[in-house]
């Protein structure tokens, strides 16, 4: 019948234009990506909804229609996780616990961003509080002080691994004796596994490859570590340390290339092999002047890597937009001045960048290997170290005081 045909039509249709969950840290490839095209704007962006919220640099993350973002709650030694809907902004729950007491210069809150996967949620705290909540009402499913019971360390600037989930663990850097990387169980939050001795970082993990070849990637306080996802067994290592202990950045995973940088160490690429039919690396190159702080490095196509570098000193700060040649590390220009500290940067569907900078600056790029190419530029909101969130033609981010939804013309 011809109303069965157009329903069918309209089915099709509406699953063909359903936007993609920003699930996790740098989005739902892991890899700074989004499939959604954002349009080049003219006029000022518009703000559909913010909202006020604790203290953190933890990203937003949307889910089912849902917002979900992590803070610290006012003068109380509690973290909060909470849940928001996507399209009006309305606080639609918030479950609270205890944490032990921290403090850092750079902020008090949660930096790990939280990942939802099969309708829970998964947070990491800035004193190494790890829990699982369910995404429909915020009910807690288990919490574990694993810093405690892994006897680790906290950071100097507090725990910032942003979790990884998948096949039913949940990955975390930890950092203590023989538990510098764990899985946890995703039913009750048991140890699955752990292994390594060296220190943590503020850097979060990637997961890549197929089948047996399929790696789990951490740049822990000592450098790189594959190691194989279902059993932590290490695949290869590759020393990557920087002299004042920031390995922050997430490593990027890009064809056979895999880059990892720090602020003092500089960039370095090894490229990936097999060896006697295991996962291997070796290294491609080293630019020492590819210095990433917590900015991580976004691929383009085949051929070239955008990097966010820093230059910082006892009294001045800058960010610097670098287009490199991923095979060679060969610098093919630099943009200097996009941010103090921090620029993050986000890759759509047909291959432009978008990039938010620590002065809350919004702005559209044309990557070009020939020349810095600036399509729109908004502000939209204060200063920020966190990472935009890009789902169903909205921009959700947070700064210092708020969550914020903006709208970008999608298609």
């Amino acid at each position: 019948m011809p109303w069965r045909r157009s329903l069918l039509f309209l089915v099709l249709c509406t699953a063909t234009v359903s936007a993609a969950d920003w699930p996790q840290w740098l989005g739902p490839n892991r890899d700074c990506s989004s499939p959604e095209i954002v349009v080049p704007w003219k006029a000022p962006l518009k703000v559909l909804w913010h909202k006020p919220v604790g203290d953190g640099h933890s990203s937003p993350v949307v889910a089912a229609g849902k917002v979900f973002l992590h803070t610290k709650v006012a003068d109380k030694d509690k973290e909060e996780i909470s849940a928001y809907d996507a399209k009006t902004g309305e606080l639609l729950w918030h479950t609270a616990y205890d944490r032990p007491s921290f403090f850092s210069v750079f902020g008090v809150g949660p930096q790990a961003t939280p990942a939802v996967a099969d309708g829970r949620v998964y947070t990491y705290g800035v004193t190494g509080i790890l829990g699982c909540f369910d995404a429909a009402d915020g009910k807690e499913r288990w919490r574990i002080d694993a810093l405690k019971e892994l006897k680790a360390k906290n950071l100097f600037f507090g725990a910032a691994c942003s979790p990884l989930v998948d096949d039913g663990k949940v990955y975390v850097a930890v950092g203590g004796g023989g538990a510098s990387v764990v899985a946890f169980k995703t039913d009750d939050g048991e140890v699955a596994w752990k292994n390594l001795d060296a220190p943590a970082s503020y850097s979060s993990p990637i997961l890549f490859g197929k089948d047996k070849d399929r790696q789990l990637l951490f740049l822990t306080g000592a450098g790189l570590a594959s190691l194989n996802p279902a059993n932590g067994k290490v695949f290869w290592q590759f020393p990557v340390k920087d002299e004042a202990n920031e390995n922050s950045a997430t490593p990027v995973h890009t064809g056979d290339t895999l880059l990892a940088s720090t602020v003092n160490f500089g960039g370095v690429a090894l490229k990936l092999e097999t060896t006697e039919g295991k996962p291997a690396a070796t290294k491609a190159w080293k630019n020492p002047d590819l210095t990433c702080y917590f900015s991580t490095p976004v691929a383009v196509g085949s051929e070239q890597i955008y990097m966010v570098t820093g230059q910082f000193g006892l009294l001045a700060a800058t960010s610097t937009l670098r287009c490199v040649e991923t095979k060679t590390g060969r610098e093919l220009w630099k943009k200097e001045k996009v941010g103090k500290y921090h620029a993050a940067l986000l890759r759509t569907g047909d291959d432009k960048l978008l990039m938010l900078d620590d002065f809350g600056n919004l702005t559209l790029l044309d990557p070009d290997p020939k020349e810095y190419k600036e399509l729109s530029r908004s502000k939209v909101c204060g200063a920020t170290w966190a990472h935009p969130a890009l789902s169903d033609g909205r921009v959700y981010l947070r700064d210092d005081k708020e969550l914020i939804c903006v709208e970008v013309s999608a298609k």
